[in-house]
């Protein structure tokens, strides 16, 4: 019974929606024949497979993957959500979830606590980062996937929970009650190098604006002369928090960003609507290849308004809005609507969607095709790739052992058996990985794990192939050979080569055990070659206004 009455909800509604389109389509004949009929394929497609097919299908499972199917089609910020999924929407739009407030990862067939968020259930209860989860309310969790892990942890606010887990060997067991976990947007603000402010924002979640404004206030306060806002790694969030992020510095009746899709009535102009905070200070914002969406409205339009100079690496480039539209049975879907468009008119969207190569990838949009903008003060900018800083930063990539030993989790386990010999640590400012500790940590990874193949290693390999197969002469073989054998042996001071890439991996997973979230980014933003070159900027006060200044033609 409960099949058919979800085979004739869905019948119904296939049915219906054509008619429902037509009307909004304004009388596009054609197109609306083209969707009524391409429906009623896919409800014939659906009902014969229903009354005919040799085994029973899992409807739910048969409707998802053919809308999941569907909007791969599209891009990969459109998205179906059934109602099972609603916990993650409410991560995504808001950072909130029902939970234990902690980070997990899986290792050798086990799932570890990475981090207990400070204040929240896990955190209180005494659970600490290095603890294996056994059980989660008499589930067991060992085997088990980090995703069916963290399905068993989540759960309705005020819920109780009993965690079992593992830590030196003995079994403990914590009881307590999930909570509606809110993720920290600003983890870190304070003053460095003297009089230059600092404000880490990881996501555009509900209230990040007034979080940014309450540390901006703080720093004004403590008489800051220049402010660097840093985004790198924000994947974005709500448009209206970035607005009035902007705001803060950009004052009323500024055009920020502007919409434009499909629905012509659905378009939208956002202004700043208040007076701004401080239109004077002098502000550097730093992005990098991850910051998105809300991060480029903020970078962007800054940059547009010729109000901060904006360093780093240029952005990801998602020009896209989405809107969540909900649906019957209370799924939700998340849909593009639109594209943003900041102040200069440009569209920063880097990839066409509505183009794939012969492989069906997405293309990028071509250099031809990209078009010049002017800022508020003439400067010249284009759309069609993302935010391009005006100061670019090289960065430095991971080296091949650092990655290994992160995928290894060699460094997170040396830091739980650190805090086991060291009751306390300085303070984040000033703890440092003094060269007795990295001994200590190479003398640790003696009997483990972390082996890896250099870009090197596997240019010779090749070589060597393609000498035994051209039948080369032996001296030429040997050759190769012998630098194989140089290379591992030169492979074997990567640990002192790469000593102070390291050390920052060790000095990240050791202070946030003793200071949390906000002690990492203190810790980590003291060897910043970023964080430093953009303060170095906004105290040379000549060279920032010449780059705001400046004009391409």
């Amino acid at each position: 019974m409960k099949k058919r009455i979800m085979f004739t909800v869905l019948f119904i509604w296939a049915m219906s929606l054509p008619a429902l389109l037509s009307a909004q389509n304004n009388g596009k004949t054609d197109r609306s024949f083209e969707l009524s009929k391409n429906l009623e394929i896919f409800s014939a497609v659906y009902k014969t497979l229903y009354n005919t097919y040799v085994d029973d299908i899992n409807e739910g499972d048969l409707i998802k993957t053919a809308i999941d199917a569907m909007t791969a089609k599209l891009d990969p910020y459109t998205n179906f959500y059934p109602e099972s999924d609603m916990e993650d929407v409410k991560l995504q739009l808001l950072g909130e979830y029902g939970g234990i407030g902690a980070l997990i990862h899986s290792k050798d067939g086990k799932t570890v606590i990475s981090e207990p968020y400070e204040g929240m259930p896990a955190y209180e209860a005494g659970v600490k980062a290095g603890d294996i989860i056994i059980e989660v309310n008499g589930q067991k969790a060992l085997g088990k996937k980090n995703d069916e892990v963290r399905e068993f942890l989540r759960g309705q606010a005020g819920s109780d929970i009993n965690l079992k887990v593992e830590r030196d060997g003995k079994e403990m067991d914590f009881k307590f009650k999930r909570k509606a976990i809110s993720l920290p947007n600003v983890p870190y603000s304070g003053m460095i190098y003297g009089n230059i402010g600092y404000i880490k924002l990881n996501e555009f979640t509900k209230d990040a604006a007034n979080n940014v404004l309450s540390a901006f206030n703080s720093l004004k306060k403590q008489e800051m002369k220049g402010l660097i806002l840093d985004l790198r790694g924000n994947g974005g969030g709500l448009l209206n928090e970035a607005v009035d992020i902007v705001n803060i510095f950009v004052d009323k009746g500024e055009t920020i960003v502007t919409t434009k899709g499909k629905l012509e009535n659905r378009n939208q102009t956002y202004k700043t609507s208040r007076k701004a905070v401080d239109t004077e200070i002098p502000v550097v914002v730093l992005i990098d290849q991850s910051s998105a969406s809300a991060s480029e409205i903020v970078s962007g339009s800054l940059q547009d308004l010729d109000r901060a100079v904006i360093m780093g690496q240029r952005s990801y480039g998602k020009g896209l809005v989405q809107n969540v539209l909900p649906l019957i049975y209370n799924s939700q879907m998340k849909v593009t609507v639109s594209k943003y468009y900041i102040p200069s008119g440009r569209c920063i969207q880097a990839i066409d969607y509505s183009h794939r190569d012969a492989q069906g990838r997405a293309v990028k949009i071509q250099d031809s095709l990209r078009t010049a903008y002017k800022t508020k003060g003439g400067r010249t900018v284009y759309d069609g790739y993302g935010i391009e800083p005006d100061t670019i930063l090289n960065t430095d990539y991971a080296s091949q052992i650092s990655v290994a030993l992160l995928l290894k989790f060699l460094p997170f386990d040396y830091a739980t058996e650190f805090v086991k010999k060291h009751p306390s640590i300085p303070e984040p400012k000033d703890f440092t990985i003094t060269d007795d500790i990295y001994a200590d940590f190479v003398k640790f990874l003696q009997d483990k794990d972390y082996s890896y193949t250099t870009p090197t290693e596997e240019g010779i390999k090749v070589l060597i192939e393609s000498a035994e197969k051209e039948k080369c002469d032996e001296s030429v073989r040997m050759l190769l050979e012998n630098a194989k054998t140089q290379i591992e042996n030169d492979k074997k001071n990567d640990l002192y080569k790469f000593k102070d890439e390291i050390k920052d991996m060790l000095l990240s997973e050791i202070v946030v055990r003793y200071y949390n979230q906000k002690g990492r980014v203190e810790a980590m933003i003291q060897n910043d070659k970023e964080v430093k070159a953009a303060s170095d900027l906004l105290k040379n006060t000549e060279q920032y206004s010449e780059i705001l200044k400046r004009r391409f033609n």
